[in-house]
């Protein structure tokens, strides 16, 4: 459930205008995909319309797609982020590497741009959800909870993302975000397990918190932007050690009874051959 962020309409308490302010919570990104209203009587209570005024700008909103209403359970905000990318066009990424390449380099340029503008316009609020995020990023990092502190990292980047204060950057990087955490371009369990990876990324990220916390754009760039370069770069070095393993291991595995110390002895007709 989320809290009390709808404000009394002041004006024509009309159904435009509930749908207006909802429109907009979901713009700013205030309201997040799976977010549940609250119930009917208190959200009629919070915008202080009737009722039917209400339940007329909630079937505008399903109408566009914006909200979704579970029968009996209530009413959410629906994945507009999922339609970004269809299903269709996320598989087909999956399959061809240069996407992964291409999603990369992307990415190490709009995070740049993102931290930049969160340096420049992070408020106070803004900075006390980093300060909550960093702190539980590095209680995630001392557990060794990789699912925990992977999901923290998502978490972390959105923020920087909402921080920007750009709608189009928003919801842009929340996709790639979605991306990420459905595995799409790349396995993140695998650059997490390279020695000394995981401190390496926590690294990168208290260099961006603390770039955006001292309001200095340049270094919040350059410090995503690193952050992305080393990633690039774990990812390369994560795959080609999975290459060498599963190398290794085929080897090992075909030239195991040679190595047992068992010898075999060569049948009459194998000696006489020879012979």
């Amino acid at each position: 459930m989320v809290a009390d962020i709808f404000a009394r309409i002041e004006h024509s308490r009309t159904a435009d205008e509930v749908v207006y302010q909802i429109e907009v919570l979901v713009l700013e990104g205030i309201l997040r995909v799976g977010d549940r209203l609250p119930g009917e009587r208190e959200l009629a209570k919070q915008f202080d319309v009737s009722r039917p005024i209400l339940r007329e700008a909630l079937k505008v909103l399903e109408g566009r797609g914006l909200l979704k209403t579970q029968h009996g359970g209530g009413t959410f905000v629906a994945d507009v982020i999922g339609q970004v990318f269809t299903r269709p066009v996320m598989e087909l990424i999956a399959r061809h590497q240069k996407a992964t390449l291409d999603y990369l380099e992307y990415r190490r340029e709009i995070e740049g741009i993102a931290a930049e503008f969160a340096a420049r316009r992070a408020t106070e609020a803004d900075r006390a959800l980093l300060t909550r995020i960093i702190t539980s990023m590095k209680a995630a990092h001392e557990k060794d909870d990789f699912e925990e502190e992977a999901g923290i990292d998502v978490e972390f980047h959105n923020a920087i993302g909402e921080c920007a204060h750009n709608i189009i950057l928003l919801h842009t990087l929340r996709s790639c975000y979605r991306l990420l955490a459905e595995g799409v371009f790349y396995n993140r369990a695998m650059v997490y397990n390279l020695p000394g990876a995981r401190d390496q990324l926590l690294a990168h990220h208290v260099a961006i918190y603390e770039a955006v916390m001292a309001a200095n754009p340049e270094a919040a760039r350059r410090s995503a932007q690193a952050h992305i370069d080393f990633v690039s770069r774990a990812m390369t070095d994560a795959e080609r050690s999975g290459d060498w393993e599963r190398v290794s291991k085929l080897r090992l595995q075909q030239r195991a009874p040679d190595l047992s110390g068992d010898t075999k002895t060569p049948n009459h007709n194998q000696t006489e051959a020879a012979e």
